[in-house]
């Protein structure tokens, strides 16, 4: 009999705090509360409240190789270095860097004006914290799952975020020109010196070698065989005359013919070399002074028509949700706290019996 008396409270509670007879209870409640929710999140979701953005787009693949001279003249450029090459992840990852410098972003921030369109006060302290924090919330760069490079902008402006896209992607060649550019009419600075040194020296050469040969050397191994067999044959026919017409040239030849010699074979070493050093001098100046694309545009950025964000279908169900999960939350919380007096009663009928 006691135990009965003792479980019909506990019984009655459990029952109480059934959470469909709960949600039943407070059904009209709930139900305002839903309707309530879901009229303020359409209201504050809408283009008074939160400005639309819009998304625009463009994608591109990397080139093979950054070298003009390399795949148009080098003679050691192999399958990879194909011109028309779409480039690997490397190229990706490098495309990705740039992309993201400060270089292309101050371009397009100061194009754009950002710092008015983002509604940043000129004086603000902090200003330029800002405006980078907004420029790398609405401008997105990131492979695709084809190791293509996708920039994605995000603006309220759809046309504006458009042209911004095309236009980072255009700041890129510019960007990888002028990075590669400094570097490049500086090599081509140090092989044309080095290349008009040798061909000053060669001309040198040439020069002095017009000399010899105006004093009648011109070939000193074939000159010597042939004037010494001259030499024999008018000794042989004791012709005095011939004899010291021919020595008078053998001594210019002997006088000479050293000298000779090591202006050849200078000359040849150095003509090698100009050859060589020529080629170089040759892919330095078009890497120095002509420019191809570094990238291959798949898609560019057109002006969107849809908005991106917010999407409020979106923000009214999670709105609805939260707000009826801690509505729930507080009814039961109300609940247990009303029953606490119960509770008591039932704990001292339970100490006095």
């Amino acid at each position: 009999m006691t135990d009965q008396l003792n479980q019909e409270p506990l019984k009655k509670n459990i029952n109480s705090f059934d959470l469909i007879q709960l949600l039943y209870n407070w059904r009209l409640t709930l139900f305002i509360i839903t309707i309530i929710t879901v009229v303020a999140a359409v209201i504050f979701s809408s283009p008074f409240f939160i400005k639309p953005e819009y998304k625009s787009s463009v994608i591109m693949f990397p080139v093979a190789t950054n070298s003009i001279s390399k795949v148009l003249i080098s003679q050691n450029s192999g399958i990879k270095e194909d011109i028309l090459g779409i480039g690997e992840e490397e190229q990706g990852e490098q495309m990705l860097q740039m992309l993201n410098s400060n270089m292309i972003r101050d371009r397009i921030i100061q194009k754009y004006n950002l710092i008015n369109h983002y509604k940043i006060s000129p004086d603000s302290k902090f200003k330029y914290t800002r405006l980078f924090r907004e420029y790398e919330n609405n401008v997105k760069f990131r492979r695709t799952e084809y190791m293509a490079v996708k920039i994605t902008v995000f603006d309220t402006d759809p046309q504006m975020a458009a042209d911004m896209a095309n236009d980072i992607a255009a700041l890129l060649d510019s960007t990888r020109n002028y990075m590669q550019k400094e570097r490049a009419v500086k090599a081509f600075q140090i092989v044309s010196a080095e290349y008009t040194s040798l061909e000053n020296e060669v001309n040198g050469i040439v020069e002095s070698l017009k000399v010899l040969g105006s004093k009648g050397i011109n070939d000193y191994e074939r000159q010597s065989e042939v004037l010494n067999q001259q030499l024999v044959i008018s000794l042989s026919q004791n012709n005095q005359y011939a004899v010291r017409a021919i020595q008078q040239k053998l001594d210019t030849l002997g006088k000479y013919g050293g000298e000779f010699l090591s202006l050849k074979n200078t000359l040849e070493f150095k003509t090698e070399q100009l050859t060589l050093l020529k080629t170089k001098y040759q892919e330095a100046k078009i890497d120095a002074e002509e420019f191809l694309p570094q990238k291959f545009i798949v898609n560019s950025a057109f002006k969107a028509d849809i908005k991106s964000y917010p999407i409020r279908w979106i923000i009214v169900v999670m709105a609805t949700f939260i707000v009826l999960f801690f509505a729930i939350l507080t009814i039961i919380i109300v609940e247990n706290y009303s029953m606490l007096p119960l509770k008591k009663n039932f704990s001292l009928q339970k100490d006095i019996i």
